[in-house]
């Protein structure tokens, strides 16, 4: 069984060495690793070539991360492929894990694991939130961790590349778009992998605009957003234009705010939604 894992990367030099070898030292099946870079000027390049062992390595100006993954995997032909970002981690025994429940169970198209938070020094701070799959609780939280998951390249093949038209949601959209086609996923309770969450990190800095991503992605694929998704968005707005109001101020404005959302994407107010808020 041979995996490819694909490191999209641009400026992350204080962190790529610790994700080249998070994938240099697992065991358990043949690897390839890839690394699509998009131009770095910060010392990754330097990195990349003096890299022992040697990785597989392209750097040019891409359209983006979705782009660069893309461009991977298509460069790739491991029949399971693994997406590991330039600032996360693999933990040890990962890929042995994964080759084995792939082994053990020939149906399952996707897997995930467990996995944890980790800060600047790679110390873990707090347990990423993973579920056991259920396709409908997914459309309420995102529960799976992108680097803890795995899937066969005949999914891909399947059900198409990620959406190269998504900035932060990208990887989500994709699990919703493979569940909705009835892919099947199996969870692997055992943690697999780091990621990295700082204040310059992509997501975190940039919370409105995700969650903003997020509803047009949901309005896009399923025809409405969740609830649960237009409250997340109002909290959002709240905490970004109005952090110093008083706590009734702030819940007058979290009901308007998502009663507004839901007009917008949904263009009704369900019932469901005003229990949601009264809650």
């Amino acid at each position: 069984m041979k995996f490819s894992i694909i490191t999209p990367s641009y400026n992350q030099g204080k962190f790529i060495e610790r994700t080249l070898q998070s994938v240099a030292s697992q065991t358990g099946a043949e690897i390839e690793h890839v690394v699509y870079d998009g131009g770095s000027t910060d010392g990754t390049i330097e990195i990349l070539k003096q890299f022992i062992p040697a990785v597989r390595w392209v750097s040019e100006k891409d359209e983006g991360q979705t782009n660069a993954v893309n461009k991977g995997i298509c460069a790739t032909e491991g029949e399971i492929i693994g997406w590991l970002n330039s600032d996360d981690i693999y933990y040890p025994g990962a890929i042995a894990a994964v080759a084995a429940y792939f082994s053990a169970h020939p149906r399952i198209d996707v897997v995930y694991g467990m996995a944890d938070h980790i800060d600047l020094d790679d110390n873990a701070f707090e347990n990423y939130p993973t579920e056991p799959w259920d396709f409908e609780r997914l459309k309420e939280t995102c529960y799976i961790c992108q680097p803890a998951l795995f899937l066969r390249r005949r999914v891909l093949e399947t059900n198409g590349l990620f959406n190269e038209s998504l900035t932060y949601c990208m990887d989500y959209e994709y699990w919703l778009r493979l569940g909705n086609a009835g892919v099947h996923f199996g969870y692997l309770s055992e943690k697999l992998a780091g990621s990295r969450l700082y204040a310059d990190n992509k997501t975190l800095g940039s919370c409105l605009k995700v969650h903003k991503e997020i509803n047009d992605m949901f309005k896009l694929l399923f025809g409405r957003v969740p609830n649960r998704w237009l409250i997340n968005y109002a909290h959002v707005v709240v905490q970004e234009y109005f952090p110093k109001q008083r706590l009734i101020q702030k819940t007058i404005l979290l009901g308007f705010l998502t009663m507004w959302a839901s007009f917008f994407w949904n263009h009704n107010i369900s019932i469901k939604l005003l229990s949601q808020m009264l809650k």
